[in-house]
């Protein structure tokens, strides 16, 4: 599905609207080499305000209608709800160590709470998210949190990744028809048939990593078998070739399973948003391609290695700018009176949203 090649106007009925993003790296990067020196002065207490900073750069830079979006969240509400986790964490670790027979104590209640931490984070994310002076809201429990991102991780390990894009429906659904906007409600749903064609081409370059490795594996029969039936039976200079074959592998492991998983990514992204509705009549749109998405994103990490992370802003960056440019909105109707409609809503319930939480996990 491709895009209009420009947006509508905001008073204009109906019609697509591009997301833009307007940063530029040489702004953000003042912004982040300041985050990281104070993030290592403050041995990781000042992460909280830096997540903060940088948060606030990118939504204000995120543009839809010629208006940006805003983060509201403070560096103290992130810090305390760290804080929580963390001492949750070592209180549960102090008393498996005193308590032998506890020792599995600390898995089972991260296992337990996680599906909690996980709705409280979406809906802190969504809280402190505002357009026009409306916050979003998420409206999700645990329950359905622990199916999407626990049930559905686990069904596609012992499926070795077969079930994979039924666990990826299930946390699109789960985090799309959750979500809220000025009391109005968004739905996703995501179809398997689409989900599984994205999945069977990431599949397939799997496929050709792991016939590399064996073809590596082959060619070192002769030099393996040795080793196993007798360990120490090979010469340093027999074991030369072993060694350089086995870095060629992990090579081809991380760059075919990583491409894999980046056209995959990139697949849901489109077939997630594009499957979105708000409000019952408009229709979210993306069409990230694949192949640049994957580029782009193996780029950004083989520059910022290189620079020996001086990059990360510019990387950062231009990745914002490449995905929300491939997104937007089709909306029905005169959309001018619609945000109106939706910011009188929204000064209403706007102090709904000023409770006092912290838990932030970035999804």
């Amino acid at each position: 599905m491709s895009f209009a090649a420009s947006a509508a106007p905001a008073g204009q009925a109906g019609g697509f609207n591009r997301i833009t993003f307007t940063g530029k790296a040489s702004e953000y990067f003042g912004i982040w080499i300041v985050n990281v020196l104070l993030t290592i002065i403050t041995l990781g207490i000042y992460s909280a305000w830096a997540k903060v900073r940088r948060n606030r750069y990118f939504y204000g830079n995120t543009v839809l209608l010629g208006r940006s979006f805003e983060y509201h969240a403070k560096g103290l509400q992130i810090l305390i709800g760290r804080l929580i986790v963390l001492g949750a964490f070592i209180a549960l670790n102090v008393v498996a160590t005193l308590v032998p027979i506890l020792v599995l104590l600390p898995t089972l209640v991260v296992l337990i709470a996680l599906p909690w931490l996980v709705a409280k984070g979406l809906r802190f994310s969504a809280r402190v998210t505002s357009y026009r002076n409306v916050r979003f809201d998420f409206v999700g429990g645990a329950g359905g949190a622990f199916k999407a991102f626990i049930l559905g991780s686990l069904l596609a390990v012992i499926t070795i990744g077969i079930l994979t894009p039924l666990a990826s429906r299930w946390v699109s659904r789960y985090v799309g028809t959750n979500l809220r906007y000025g009391g109005k409600a968004f739905d996703t749903d995501p179809q398997l048939g689409p989900l599984y064609k994205s999945w069977l081409l990431s599949f397939l370059i799997a496929l050709v990593g792991l016939g590399i490795i064996a073809l590596i594996v082959f060619m070192n029969l002769s030099l393996i078998l040795p080793m196993i039936e007798t360990p120490g039976a090979l010469t340093p200079e027999q074991q030369i070739p072993l060694v350089i074959s086995a870095v060629i592998g992990y090579i081809v492991l991380f760059a075919t399973f990583g491409i894999a998983g980046l056209f995959y990514r990139a697949g849901v992204r489109n077939i997630a948003w594009s499957a979105t509705t708000f409000d019952g009549q408009h229709r979210m749109l993306s069409d990230v391609s694949r192949t640049r998405y994957t580029w782009i994103a193996i780029s950004n990490v083989i520059v910022t290695l290189l620079t020996l992370g001086l990059m990360r802003p510019w990387a950062a960056v231009r990745m914002a700018r490449y995905t929300w440019e491939h997104t937007g909105i089709h909306f029905t109707g005169d959309v001018g009176e619609l945000f109106s409609r939706i910011e009188a809503q929204g000064s209403a319930v706007g102090s709904e949203f000023m409770d006092f939480e912290g838990f932030d996990f970035g999804f």
